[in-house]
C-alpha cells in the first residue's frame, strides 16, 4: 500500500502504481492515514512518500506520532530545501544561509529531519542523495527489512527552480528549443546528477542551478547504533556545511505499533461481527465495572 501528502514528492506513488493500491491524504498528514490503515490490516506491506514541506513544516505533528507509535511502514522523505508547487520559498528543511533563486537568504535555522528523528524513537533512520542510486537502492530494501518505522530522508534536488541566463534548463531555453512547458505544465527531463562515491568518501557535487552540495558517505566503522553518536554526527557534518549519508540510526528492539496494541495475527479488517462481538455477559461486566 502506498502513501503520500500533498506536495511534488507525492506523486511519486503515480509512477508505480501497477499492482498496488495507492492513497493521496490531505496535506501534511500521509502518516495519519498510513496509521490507521496499519490498524485495519497490519500484514500490509506499506511505503509513504512525502515531502520537506509535507512533513517538517504542516505535517510535522503527525511525522512525530507516526515515529512515537512505531508504525511499521517504510517512510521516505523527498527533501529539495523548497516549496516547488508555490514556486521556490524556503521549506522548513532548508539551511539557514542557503541563498534562493532570486538571491536572498534563508534566516532561519533548519529543520532536520533525521535527527528530529532519532530523537523521538524511530528505530531506522536513514539520509541519502539521490544522485546515488546504489546507495538509495540499498537503503530501501534494507528499510522493507525493518520491522518498524524506517525514515529515510533523500535529498532530491529541484531541477525546475533553474530558470537563470545562461542555463541550459531554464524556462526560456527550453521554451526556444520548442517544448511547451507552460501551456503543459510538463518539465523537459533534466540529466540525471550521479555519483561514485566509496565509503568514508568526500566529494563536492554541482547543482543543476549552479549551486554546489558537499556530500560525505558514512564508513563502515560508524556506529549506527548509538543514536548520541549518530545525532552528534549530523550536527558535526552541518557545522562543516556537509551531508552524511548512509544508515544513520537502527535499533531492532521496538515494538512496532500492531504490537503494542495488542491486534494478534489476524488483521481487523478481516474479522465479522460475530469476531467482535464481545456477548452481553462481558458488557454487562464492563459496565458494572464503571459504577
Amino acid at each position: 500500500m502506498k502513501f503520500s501528502g500533498i506536495g511534488c514528492s507525492s506523486k511519486t506513488p503515480t509512477y508505480f502504481v501497477d499492482r498496488a493500491h495507492g492513497f493521496n491524504s490531505v496535506h501534511g498528514r500521509m502518516p495519519a492515514i498510513a496509521t490507521g490503515a496499519n490498524l485495519a490490516n497490519h500484514k500490509l506491506t506499506m511505503i509513504g512518500v512525502s515531502g520537506d514541506g509535507d512533513t517538517a513544516s504542516i505535517g510535522m505533528g503527525h511525522f512525530c506520532h507516526a515515529i512515537r507509535r512505531n508504525v511499521d511502514m517504510v517512510y521516505i522523505i523527498e527533501n529539495n530545501g523548497t516549496y516547488g508547487l508555490t514556486k521556490g520559498q524556503f521549506s522548513a528543511t532548508a539551511d539557514l544561509g542557503s541563498k534562493a533563486k532570486k538571491g536572498w537568504s534563508n534566516p532561519y535555522p533548519t529543520i532536520d529531519c533525521c535527527a528530529v528523528a532519532i530523537e523521538l524513537g524511530a528505530s531506522f533512520v536513514a539520509r541519502s542523495f539521490s544522485g546515488d542510486r546504489k546507495q538509495v537502492i540499498a537503503l530501501i530494501k534494507a528499510a522493507y527489512a525493518h520491522k518498524g518505522i524506517a525514515v529515510l530522508d533523500i535529498i532530491s534536488p529541484c531541477v525546475t527552480f533553474n530558470n537563470h541566463e545562461g542555463s541550459t534548463k531554464s524556462y526560456t531555453f527550453v521554451k526556444e528549443h520548442d517544448v511547451v512547458l507552460q501551456e503543459l505544465g510538463f518539465i523537459a527531463p533534466q540529466e540525471n546528477i550521479e555519483v561514485e562515491m566509496q565509503d568514508g568518501e568526500k566529494k563536492e557535487v554541482t547543482l543543476h542551478d549552479g549551486s554546489r552540495l558537499t556530500v560525505k558517505k558514512l564508513g563502515r566503522d560508524y556506529d549506527f547504533t548509538d543514536p548520541v553518536k549518530a545525532i552528534d554526527s549530523i550536527h558535526q557534518a552541518r557545522a562543516k556545511q556537509e551531508l552524511i549519508t548512509g544508515l544513520l540510526y537502527h535499533n531492532p528492539g521496538f515494538s512496532d505499533h500492531a504490537e503494542l496494541m495488542n491486534l494478534g495475527d489476524r488483521p481487523l479488517c478481516e474479522m465479522t461481527e460475530a469476531d467482535l462481538d464481545p456477548g452481553p455477559e462481558l458488557i454487562a461486566k464492563l459496565n458494572k465495572s464503571f459504577k
